[in-house]
């Protein structure tokens, strides 16, 4: 019995890094931690149909402006945000914008995603945040967050825009459509 369970245990332990690995996570392509940009410099314009974005997704996480919702798909987004938190502190600091960026790169190459965003406070003061990923290929997602105190002080993101960079240059570009 001991036997089987190990290897069920093993088995799993495996498919477990096998689905990791396939879903092109920032663990998984060798990412590395998010970076707060305190000027970000204008790069020059390459694209490169090898990189390219496709689906983005925005959540806005505000519980004084979340209105009273039917959907059970964002009533548990709420919820995932806010698992964990144990005090009213816990959760404020939760509260602000998340971005998902799903996108592509064809061949292997090392790469920086880049998310450009203005806030409502700060008109047209640009920030920005980024995550370095080596030799990242095929399908990938990466993750943004403008929450806690940055979020609450400086005001909502009004506009924002995603780029892959390599080597200096833009080859992919994604933007909202307040962004100029």
């Amino acid at each position: 019995m001991k036997r089987l369970l190990f290897r069920v245990l093993c088995w799993g332990a495996a498919a477990v890094v096998v689905l990791q690995g396939s879903a092109g996570s920032a663990e998984s392509a060798g990412a590395g931690a998010v970076v707060q940009l305190e000027k970000p410099k204008a790069l020059p314009l390459a694209l490169d149909d090898a990189f390219g974005f496709g689906k983005v997704k925005t959540f806005l996480h505000n519980r004084e402006l979340e209105i009273a919702t039917q959907n059970p798909m964002i009533r548990f987004e709420r919820r995932r945000l806010d698992f964990g938190a144990i005090n009213s502190d816990e959760v404020r600091q939760r509260e602000g914008h998340y971005f998902t960026f799903f996108w592509k790169a064809g061949r292997a190459a090392d790469v920086t995603v880049r998310l450009e965003y203005r806030q409502e406070r700060l008109g047209t003061y640009v920030q920005a945040k980024e995550i370095r990923y080596g030799a990242a290929k095929g399908a990938m997602k990466t993750e943004f967050s403008v929450v806690g105190d940055e979020y609450h002080q400086d005001g909502q993101v009004t506009a924002w825009r995603a780029v892959v960079i390599e080597g200096g240059r833009v080859v992919a570009l994604n933007q909202s459509f307040l962004w100029n």
